[in-house]
């Protein structure tokens, strides 16, 4: 897959100073100074970062009471299994929800096809995985597993999955028990 290249008509202006004047806004009335680190939930969950999905109240959630994990994917990496350690360590977290989604830009990209991009770009190949996938379905049920397996996570009771569905804004339960995709 190609990257991404924005029309030559639409040149890019750098945007972050509306994120500070966006922020002065949001400190006027600012109210969350006496929440806690921990959540209160004990909860955290890990999903992907694709810009449509406002996780807090995409499932209800208020300020303070997850944590939320992001990367491409929603993948359980090693870097998600070391903050899920830390948020279970220190921080008191017990259950974890896993939400992927449809359309994920990860199911337009090949392992090989990125890395032999980068590598023919600029000379080396990336050492890491890309975690690409081809049903998010399936890709919950790979992270449920993962998670499973990890000695690091030791509060492993209360993991559930979800698909996010970007065209009607519901989440399907993933368990292990599915055998066919999409269910």
């Amino acid at each position: 897959m190609a990257s991404f290249e924005p029309s030559p008509d639409t040149p890019f202006a750098p945007t972050a100073d509306e994120l500070v004047a966006g922020n002065e806004r949001f400190a006027e009335n600012f109210d969350d100074q006496d929440l806690q680190v921990s959540p209160t939930r004990r909860m955290a969950v890990v999903t992907c970062m694709d810009s449509r999905m406002d996780i807090f109240p995409l499932l209800g959630l208020g300020h303070g009471e997850a944590h939320i994990i992001r990367n491409a994917g929603g993948v359980i990496t090693d870097d998600v299994i070391r903050s899920l350690c830390l948020s279970q360590r220190y921080l008191g977290t017990r259950e974890i929800v896993l939400v992927h989604h449809t359309d994920c830009g990860l199911q337009m990209v090949t392992e090989d096809g990125l890395k032999s991009e980068i590598e023919a770009e600029i000379g080396v190949k990336p050492w890491w995985a890309v975690e690409s996938f081809d049903d998010p379905y399936v890709d919950v049920r790979q992270s449920m597993k993962r998670l499973e397996m990890t000695p690091f996570v030791p509060h492993k009771e209360h993991v559930r999955g979800f698909v996010y569905d970007v065209l009607t804004g519901r989440i399907n339960e993933v368990s292990l028990d599915d055998r066919e995709s999409g269910a």
